[in-house]
């Protein structure tokens, strides 16, 4: 057994190129899925997983994160005075109560690694979460981070999330190989960053959901920095794994890549078609809109 999950660190300084030039000024976790930023799904998987502290991680330049987590005292007076409720309440719930949320600057870009170990004052000596909002995972039960946390209680190793992906994908991701497979999770033998299809262990791809223990800092703090001057999390934990149990766990959901054009769009479409109000409506614009480009039937 071990200490059950408290604090989650969410690595959000980067600077979101791929989107420019809407993340010229609005953080790339800022981007909404229907009415409800990316960095709102993930603090809402962190607090379902049992998380009260939330370590946000980003750069001088960036204070949206910042402003979407405090109090709009205008707003909520304005909204209260027009009697919009439902809306008033949307607002100020964007954080439960008992959940409180801390802002740590990391000074340069020198890697995930590096973002994770800024957090190390906060997150002390016990477990603890890192999540990738980029990575919005859709499940109609437990949430991923949820279920690894499970995982990590009942087992007492850190957990990496990982999905099966294509061999020719394998250089887009961290890989790991695995001695054996228990249901969902699997102890890890190696983890390699970005391997040729031709040399990667396996098809398993790690995505942007963590449960580490506190060893990682030493690692972090010990770990050279790779290419490009930066620090790699993939680094330690390989290091990390050498002496303690890391298993790779095969989560219950959809992994939508919103990172990408593409995994945004799908993420939308998704949410839009399993949204209560908005379902009928987007299925009946989906197929308008493909009626329109000639496509009748889908393959």
């Amino acid at each position: 057994m071990s200490p059950r999950i408290r604090k989650a660190v969410f690595p959000v300084a980067g600077l979101g190129t791929r989107f420019l030039p809407a993340t010229k000024t609005v953080p790339k976790e800022m981007l909404p899925i229907i009415d409800r930023p990316l960095i709102q799904y993930a603090v809402d998987e962190a607090i379902e997983a049992g998380c009260d502290t939330l370590v946000f991680v980003t750069n001088r330049y960036k204070h949206a994160v910042a402003d979407y987590f405090d109090k709009a005292y205008e707003l909520e007076q304005k909204l209260e005075r027009a009697g919009k409720q439902e809306q008033l309440e949307l607002v100020r719930n964007v954080l439960p109560k008992g959940v409180r949320a801390v802002f740590v600057t990391q000074a340069e870009a020198l890697g995930l690694g590096h973002a994770v170990l800024c957090a190390k004052p906060v997150i002390g000596d016990e477990p603890f979460a890192v999540i990738l909002p980029d990575d919005l995972i859709w499940n109609h039960g437990d949430g991923a981070l949820k279920q690894m946390a499970d995982a990590a209680e009942a087992t007492g190793a850190s957990m990496i999330a990982v999905q099966d992906v294509p061999r020719e994908a394998t250089g887009s991701y961290g890989i790991v190989a695995t001695e054996s497979f228990d249901k969902r999770q699997g102890r890890i033998s190696a983890i390699v960053e970005k391997p040729r299809s031709e040399d990667a262990p396996s098809t398993l791809a790690v995505v942007g959901r963590y449960v580490l223990n506190p060893r990682i800092f030493h690692w972090l703090e010990t770990t050279a920095p790779g290419a490009g001057g930066e620090i790699q999390l993939t680094d330690a934990i390989a290091a990390l794994l050498k002496e303690e149990a890391v298993n790779a766990f095969r989560f219950q959901g959809t992994r939508f890549d919103c990172g990408t054009h593409l995994g945004l769009i799908e993420a939308t479409i998704r949410y839009a078609l399993d949204h209560e109000k908005l379902s009928d409506a987007a299925q009946r614009l989906m197929q308008d809109a493909l009626k329109e480009l000639g496509v009748t039937e889908l393959e």
